[in-house]
């Protein structure tokens, strides 16, 4: 394959017209030809084309995952001497359960060749063994190359699933990663490999000028997470930093107002728990003279890298520079605490409040001491108690922690935990309040799981900031505009949403109508409700229109404060819509099914623009009810 000269990699690639076309995705193989992902599929045939730049791009054949999700790999340059393999995973609809994905995902592979020897940054998903490898080795041949090393930016499966396959392939190749990357891959290949644990600022020379600098950044969104910088392209690796779940075959961000929204909600999910993390990254590479980010999922970041990585500045520092921050304690590699503890930070984060990231495992007992002492709570996910280090850290966390600091404890699913009977009476000993009585699990966490979780997060989050917040507030407006504002009125709503085994339910009353054709509504949604995560693009809700003369007994149960993961449709009659099986109540008078279609962002609430796709009246002698507030600082 044709490689892009230099000129052309770091300097005209930038000022390139960015093709508009960009592709969904192949035709649909019918469901009578799919076949397991060990079995190519034949529908359609290997095929090699240009991007916008006429940059040669080679795709494979489709092959089906599962019966019904078309997974396909493309090949082609993206700077001197640089190539990626990016792994297409058309169909996948989520992403660690937690969050929905519209537009599947990728996860994206590169080979850096240098003068003396050949490097591989990442794998993929273990769905792609076969057409993965098949790539990488048709690539290395073609160039007469093996592999020399491997750099590992993190652990996480969808990554590095397949870096035991590839060091069967390449035995002499050496991986370098970081100390916490190499000791979790030693549990994952289970047998001796060549590696080399790095440090920051330090560097693999691969000869004609391609020195690869190693910058540490963890906890975007991994323990053992670093950046790969190469000195001879401009080009940084960040793997998760930077990217977003968007697949297409155009692979570089030529349409940043399509791709805006999914970057946003990327970070939403995996990058603003860790915002601190993000800032101290930047610090890290600000001096680097990168020109194109190479992430790990979606679109490689070319035309629009200074506007989207100061994107990720602003917003995290805007998250961080509040005095209020929870420090997460969670034991990595270990059970789902990895999994469980973002999503408690995510929680918290969506009431604006700032969170640090601490694993129990390999953090410094004096960085643990620091976390916890300039935090205003704590969150704890249980450790193996059979791990040493596990326990020097739980022995610093009782050192540090304040008196009345709030904490939540949880379990982390992972056979060996610390009882969390313990780590309460621990904590509550030395003058710790529990928030609520520790999170438990029973079974393999689900999306209902999940979404309890994220609940404890937000009520922690409130706890802490529950007194500014009113004050914040009041303050906003006058006492005479409060009272003029709250003379603006709309009718009454609740708001119902279904994903899988999780519900949840809202008082709505900021509702509108937006359009005709398509018949649209608007629908203000505030950030920390925990309906907001069942919102997305794409998801599906009822709105529910309540009546004047019957609304208050519905209203006053929906109003009232539920304990994270209860159930808000207990003692409540109703049943599941025709078209969504979202919750239709039956004392609502109407009600309409819609389907997200898009969200704007303002401070403190999601407008949320959904398209009704059915709907009915059940009572047509009723008139919707009116909702009148005194004041409008608050609901």
């Amino acid at each position: 394959m044709q490689l892009l000269n230099r000129q052309t990699g770091r300097h005209a690639a930038r000022n390139a017209v960015a093709s508009k076309r960009v592709t969904r995705g192949p035709a649909r193989v019918s469901r009578s030809a799919a076949v397991h992902v060990r079995a190519v599929a034949a529908p359609v045939a290997p095929t090699t084309a240009t991007t916008g730049d006429d940059l040669p791009y080679r795709m494979s054949d489709v092959v089906m995952w599962s019966e019904s999700k078309r997974i396909q790999t493309q090949v082609l340059p993206v700077a001197e001497d640089t190539v990626t393999i990016r792994s297409l995973d058309w169909d996948r609809d989520r992403f660690d359960i937690e969050f929905g994905l519209e537009n599947g995902t990728t996860y994206n592979a590169y080979l850096i060749y240098g003068a003396d020897k050949t490097a591989l940054v990442d794998a993929s998903h273990e769905k792609f063994h076969n057409l993965f490898l098949e790539a990488l080795q048709k690539e290395l041949k073609a160039a007469g190359r093996g592999l020399d090393y491997v750099f590992v930016s993190h652990t996480e499966p969808d990554h590095s699933g397949l870096i035991p396959a590839v060091l069967d392939l390449y035995p002499e190749a050496t991986v370098c990663g970081s100390k916490v990357c190499i000791s979790f891959l030693q549990n994952l290949t289970h047998r001796p490999f060549k590696s080399q644990a790095v440090k920051g600022g330090d560097k693999v020379d691969l000869g004609g000028g391609h020195v690869v600098e190693f910058v540490m950044a963890p906890n975007l969104h991994w323990p053992d997470t670093m950046f790969s910088f190469d000195h001879a392209t401009g080009v940084m690796f960040t793997c998760d930093a930077f990217g977003m779940h968007y697949c297409s075959e155009q692979p570089f961000d030529a349409d940043v107002k399509v791709l805006m929204p999914h970057y946003r909600f990327y970070y939403d999910c995996l990058m603003k728990p860790n915002a601190k993390s993000v800032t101290t990254a930047l610090r890290k590479v600000k001096d680097l003279p990168y020109t194109m980010i190479a992430n790990g999922h979606g679109p490689i970041l070319r035309y629009n890298v200074s506007e989207l990585v100061g994107d990720y500045g602003r917003w995290s520092a805007a998250l961080t520079k509040g005095a209020t921050s929870v420090a997460v304690l969670y034991a990595s590699d270990y059970g789902f605490s990895d999994r469980l503890s973002q999503t408690l930070a995510k929680g918290i984060t969506k009431a604006g409040v700032a969170t640090e990231m601490v694993d129990l495992l390999s953090a410094d007992p004096q960085e643990i001491v620091a976390a916890v002492g300039r935090s205003s709570g704590i969150v704890l996910m249980s450790p193996p108690r059979d791990n040493v280090d596990a326990r020097t850290s739980l022995a610093a966390v009782s050192s540090a922690i304040k008196a009345k600091t709030k904490v939540v404890i949880a379990e982390s699913y992972g056979g060996r935990d610390e009882p969390v009977d313990v780590l309460a009476a621990q904590l509550q000993d030395v003058g710790a309040e529990l928030l609520a009585p520790p999170l438990r699990l029973k079974d393999l966490p689900a999306q209902a799981t999940y979404q309890l979780f994220e609940e404890e997060g937000t009520d922690l989050a409130q706890a802490l900031t529950a007194k500014e917040s009113i004050a914040r507030k009041k303050a906003a407006m006058s006492g005479e505009v409060a009272k003029a504002l709250a003379r603006l009125s709309s009718g009454l709503y609740v708001v119902t949403a279904q994903h899988n085994n999780a519900r949840s339910a809202m008082i709505a009353s900021w509702v509108s109508q937006a359009s005709f054709e398509p018949l649209g509504l608007t629908i203000a949604v505030a950030k920390d409700r925990a309906i907001e995560s069942l919102m997305q693009v794409g998801d599906s809700f009822v709105l529910n229109c309540l009546g004047e003369d019957n609304y208050a007994p519905v209203m006053k149960h929906f109003l009232q404060r539920f304990a994270p993961g209860a159930d808000r449709f207990e003692g409540v009659d109703w049943s599941p819509a025709p078209a969504t099986s979202c919750p239709v109540l039956s004392d609502a008078i109407a009600y309409m099914e819609c389907r997200v279609a898009s969200r704007l962002e303002t401070p403190d609430h999601w407008v949320t623009y959904c398209e009704v796709i059915n709907g009915s009246v059940t009572n047509t002698g009723a008139r919707t009810a009116v909702h009148r507030r005194k004041v409008a600082n608050y609901y």
